[in-house]
């Protein structure tokens, strides 16, 4: 059994922790450590990752070794590598960080395969290929956190403020709930959405235990709403999404879902909106203006948007934001694979405080890099986007400064 003890706040911009561990020969001890700057003691304009970073071919590897290998020398050799995903974040700068998902070989599969119940048995086409797709088709059983290892480590061995990142429940929910294949095991596509928001606000609390001081929900799904063409009926590249798109029912239940996963944590709380990224491409296209008005009721610290892709965001949607939200301002585009200058993600950021005070904008690259071990895009050129993005945030201090 385990216990926390947080201890109160130091001045300035360290943080201890301390826990107390209860393990079975019933000795207590304790964890002392000291992170970085907590999040309320970020400057202007903070820099984060969103998640995930390419995958070297090393990394891959590893990956693929996962079942071949002896765990223990897996497990150490994956280390390395997320030690230097790690480095790499902080010395390009970035004031908010993560394990670059290193550990996972997709954002939502890694969580599939570890709660159970998903088999791959639906054929769908996708940007002209066809794909074998998972679906849910026993009830999930997850007796252990997924996550808490991967998060404990990134807290151990970073310097700057920490985030961990899980799929959304309704983003999991629409994706993988189909009636011929899920309904003996969830009869609707709600009673699944309960259970996963069950499961991940559990997964939640355990992260919170870690130390980690931002948990971040990502819901891609959530920009379907905001493609005119799905909430019209046309058909796009992506047959998975040819689904009946009501606002109005669905955006409720995705909210209260997120609400559920949130509830009760002390740590910051994140929700990522993006337009998914497959091979360079976005899956769907849109504004925000559709959704913003309607998420007064979502209980998350910070939304985090993307406006450097053409078709996403656009930055005049950000006064639809509803006053309690910050943002994280999406000014680096993930998906091509030119390198934009300072200047241009300044001013992209800069075009934002017409609409919110500085205080409430975080800049961070539009999406993660790779959600998928396999994206094209490498590990140079997000570590070059990453610097700019650090400098276009120093140059605004600066300027707001003089």
């Amino acid at each position: 059994m385990m216990t926390a003890a947080r201890v109160p706040r130091c001045p300035g911009n360290v943080r201890v922790i301390m826990w107390a561990f209860f393990p079975s020969n019933g000795h207590p001890t304790l964890r002392l450590w000291m992170t970085g700057p907590s999040p309320e003691h970020l400057p202007l304009f903070p820099t984060q990752a969103i998640g995930s970073l390419p995958r070297p071919q090393l990394v891959r590897d590893l990956l693929g070794q996962r079942q071949t290998l002896p765990q223990q020398e897996w497990r150490a050799r994956l280390d390395d590598c997320v030690r230097f995903a790690i480095q790499l974040q902080q010395q390009a700068g970035l004031d908010i960080i993560s394990d670059g998902e290193w550990r996972r070989t997709q954002y939502i599969h890694e969580f599939l395969s570890r709660a159970g119940g998903f088999r791959r048995c639906r054929r769908y086409q996708h940007q002209g290929q066809s794909r074998l797709g998972l679906v849910v088709v026993e009830r999930m059983q997850t007796a252990t956190p997924v996550f808490v290892e991967d998060a404990q480590f990134l807290v151990d061995n970073a310097r700057a403020v920490t985030k961990a990142t899980l799929p959304s429940p309704f983003l999991i929910a629409v994706r993988y709930w189909q009636p011929e294949y899920s309904a003996a095991a969830y009869p609707t596509c709600e009673h699944f959405l309960e259970h996963l928001a069950e499961i991940l606000a559990r997964e939640a609390q355990a992260l919170e235990t870690t130390g980690v001081q931002i948990i971040q929900l990502d819901d891609p799904a959530l920009a379907y709403f905001c493609d005119r063409r799905l909430t019209s009926g046309q058909a796009i590249h992506d047959e998975r999404l040819q689904r009946d798109w009501d606002i109005g029912r669905d955006l409720g239940h995705a909210i209260d879902a997120i609400n559920c996963v949130c509830a009760g944590l002390e740590v910051e709380t994140h929700l990522h909106c993006c337009h998914s990224v497959s091979k360079r491409h976005s899956d769907v296209q849109g504004n925000y203006q559709p959704i913003l008005p309607r998420l007064t009721a979502l209980q998350v610290d910070q939304l985090n948007l993307e406006f450097a892709y053409p078709d996403t965001g656009d930055v005049a949607d950000l006064k639809h934001v509803p006053e309690h939200f910050r943002v994280g301002m999406g000014v680096v585009d993930v998906r091509k694979e030119r390198l934009p200058s300072v200047a241009e993600i300044a001013d992209l950021a800069q075009r934002g405080l017409v609409h919110l005070a500085p205080e409430r904008i975080a800049l961070n690259p539009d999406c993660g890099f790779a959600p998928d071990a396999g994206e094209p895009p490498t590990l140079d050129e997000a570590y070059t986007k990453l610097c700019r993005l650090v400098a276009a945030a120093r140059q605004l201090r600066a300027e707001l400064a003089a």
